[in-house]
């Protein structure tokens, strides 16, 4: 098998892109075909691993596994790593497809709904065993659920732990009798023909690393900070068997290679840890480092836990993987387990998930809106606002609450014993630093020593949440010596290697990536102060008194060669700067948005589903009362247009009336002369020519009216 030049061997997995899917498939294109067959010295394998990796960067090397396969989601885009990807419409199609590859995996410990086609797969493939080209091998990657109620291997000594060995008395969860009986289909028909086509079974521990799988949700509670205890479900005595999905996926690379004579291999690492042991070692490296036990019925109330999830938390075996090191060659990622590479583990899940911490540091004068400005970035990249007065009064506070007795909640019992002796030294020394802050601070007139603020802001940003999130440093430090105490390390020998190099050895853990200057003249922050509504200058030093000699006193710390500024430009962090007044935003608004410009995408999680449930709901709702309250106003529009058009009619008809009137007024008054002419000089005469007409009655009244109005006309002047 290992004889002549190794080449590529076709490899289809189910579900590319799912956690277990994209960690197994990544890691199989990666790796030489027979590569785990040779047997290497420790010096050797590290020139290979750094050989490897540096071929795998420069691009695709000849003999490793070309990976296929199909995706969870038919919108999802090809990984990477993949040659191909099956949108598979009919079972005949992905038959032709599985007869194209030399090796086949089948995942079935995240979709219980992938059990079906998996089994049918393998009896497809068995049905053709007499038309394939080249030998194929078949691989269920299960899980170790399938063992779930299996009775100890000596039930006088609970502790001694299941193997390989004991596969054949193992007895599965009541809701994993699909898992156990795909299992043993596969297994039966491995057994048919073995060298056209062999099959093997996987019973993987619960995985962990990168993204992580079932313990991904104690990683994401820990990591956002906004609970004070992580929860342990049940009293959290049950072992759970682990493995790094990675190490998993070296258990299969192993598969291929040597095609071992067991058939049924148990996938687990070295450590034998407890619910609470795991639980623990997250909430102290990751989280707020407390842990709550909680009933078990309580952990249904956690949408985001499915009932598998549930199942697989609460198992309890104590399982041992005697094969995997006699047998295999791999070159563990994790064999001590989860809580003593608790480090390395916490540093993949947050490069896989892209959970960076975003530092920042606003510097600027006074009055020129970096609280403003702070607020507006921790809420668009979910950051924690550091303020020095706001630290240093909740480490007064926290102090308080340590020197102060309290009684113990009798639900977080289980803490041991130890912690109350580690309680006692905590609470005096609490006591006497307090003591020392109370004395400080009323010497120096309610102001605190630098050597005591510093230290508080520098515990804040070593703080979990400041660590996982990252901050905004609103205002701080203020000057040179401040910012070397606060961020340089604290070790002599690094002291001497910053005298020889030329940048300062900072503590990278804490150090701003992004500083942001936000400059303004005197003139234009004294009138911004003085148009500030007197509700927002009260109780601040923004009075007409403190303002100027606050505004001096930041020019003389900024004006030397020693600032804020100049330590940061040592260190080679460039300060962008912003100046305010060109903006004219009273508001931020354009600051916010060219300092987000800068800065680029959040690193968190983003939003949830429900999340993104409620802001729709809410930006329908707003869209709703936009609407009612458009529809209100273009109906109060018309309303109004309406009674002015009515009242402008009116107007008009009243004026019409008045102007008639006036017309009839004025005609009656031009014709009183001409009335008065007619009347004594035409109507006496016409009247008695009508008169005379109507006695004589002629055959042309016209005619005779005329001729009689000619010869009685009186003389007219």
């Amino acid at each position: 098998m290992a004889a002549g030049p190794a080449r590529g061997r076709r490899v289809f997995l189910n579900h590319l892109d799912s956690y277990c899917g994209r960690s197994v498939g990544e890691y199989l294109s990666r790796c030489v075909v027979g590569a785990s067959l040779e047997s290497v010295g420790e010096e050797e394998e590290e020139e290979d691993e750094n050989n490897s990796a540096a071929e795998v960067s420069s691009g695709p090397k000849e003999g490793v596994y070309q990976v296929v396969g199909t995706l969870s989601k038919p919108e999802s885009t090809k990984p990477c790593f993949a040659e191909e990807t099956y949108a598979v419409s009919s079972r005949k199609e992905l038959l032709s497809h599985l007869l194209e590859c030399e090796i086949v995996l089948y995942n079935i410990t995240e979709d219980a709904n992938q059990i079906e086609e998996a089994t049918w797969a393998a009896s497809a493939l068995h049905i053709e065993i007499e038309h394939f080209a080249t030998p194929k091998l078949f691989i269920l990657i299960s899980t170790i659920m399938s063992w779930a109620k299996s009775k100890p291997p000596d039930p006088e000594d609970p502790e001694i732990p299941f193997t390989e060995e004991d596969y054949r008395r193992r007895k599965s969860h009541p809701n994993f009798m699909d898992h156990i009986n795909a299992e043993k289909l596969i297994l039966k028909l491995g057994k048919t023909n073995k060298h056209k086509f062999s099959a093997y079974v996987v019973a993987s521990g619960h995985q962990y690393g990168a993204g992580e799988g079932v313990l991904h949700y104690f990683f994401k509670l820990g990591w956002l900070s906004e609970t004070p205890a992580i929860p342990v479900f049940g009293d959290g005595n049950n072992f759970i068997p682990i493995i790094h999905v990675l190490d998993l996926a070296a258990v299969l690379q192993n598969i291929a290679d040597h095609r071992p004579r067991s058939h049924y291999i148990l996938a687990v690492d070295g450590s034998m840890h407890t619910l609470q042991e795991l639980i623990k070692c997250i909430s102290k490296n990751v989280g707020p480092g407390k842990i709550e036990k909680i009933p078990k019925e309580n952990a249904f109330l956690s949408k985001e836990l499915t009932q598998m999830h549930l199942d697989m938390l609460l198992v309890n075996l104590r399982m041992e993987s005697m094969f995997l090191n006699e047998t295999f060659n791999i070159k563990w990622v994790s064999q001590a387990g989860l809580v003593e590479n608790i480090e390395q583990i916490i540093k993949e899940y947050k490069q896989s998930r892209g959970l960076l911490p975003l530092k920042v540091c606003i510097h600027g004068p006074p009055g020129v809106g970096k609280s403003t400005i702070a607020e507006e970035l921790c809420k668009h990249y979910n950051l924690h606002h550091i303020k020095i007065n706001d630290v240093i009064s909740e480490t007064i506070a926290n102090l308080e609450k340590i020197v102060a007795p309290e009684e113990l909640d009798s639900d977080s019992v289980g803490e041991e014993r130890e912690d109350e002796e580690e309680g006692d030294k905590n609470a005096e020394a609490a006591h006497e630093l307090l003591a020392r802050i109370k004395e400080n601070i009323e010497q120096n007139a309610g102001r605190l020593d630098d050597q005591y603020a510093v230290k508080f802001v520098k515990d804040k940003l070593k703080s979990m949440p400041c660590r996982n999130q990252g901050y905004v440093l609103d205002g701080f430090p203020e000057t040179y010596d401040q910012a070397q105490v606060l961020f340089n390390l604290e070790n002599e020998d690094d002291e001497e290697e910053e005298v020889k190099g030329k940048i300062p050895k900072c503590d990278k853990l804490i150090i701003p990536e992004f500083i942001i200057s936000l400059t303004a003249s005197d003139e234009f922050l004294i009138n911004r102060i003085i148009n500030l509504p007197e509700r927002i200058v009260a109780g601040t030093h923004y009075t007409q008194d403190q303002f100027p000699q606050s505004l001096n006193l930041f020019r003389e710390l900024n004006t030397d060669d020693k600032t804020v500024l100049n330590y940061f430009d040592e260190l080679e962090i460039h300060p962008q700067f912003i100046d305010v007044a060109k903006f004219e935003d009273p508001e931020n608004r354009f600051i916010v948005k060219e300092i987000i410009k800068e800065i680029g995408e959040p690193r968190n999680y983003g939003l949830t589903d429900e999340e993104k449930e409620d802001l729709e709901r809410k930006a329908a709702e707003e869209r709703l009362v936009k609407e009612a309250q458009e529809k209100a106003e273009r109906e109060h529009k018309a309303a109004e247009e309406r009674a002015e058009r009515m009242a402008n009619w009116e107007e008009w008809n009243k004026h019409l009336g008045e102007v008639k009137r006036q017309e009839q007024e004025l005609l009656e008054a031009q014709a009183i002369p001409l009335r008065n002419y007619l009347m004594k000089n035409v109507m006496p005469t016409l009247m008695q020519g009508i008169i005379e007409c109507c006695r004589i009655r002629p055959d042309d009244p016209v005619d005779f009216l005329a001729e009689y109005l000619f010869r009685n006309s009186p003389d007219v002047e």
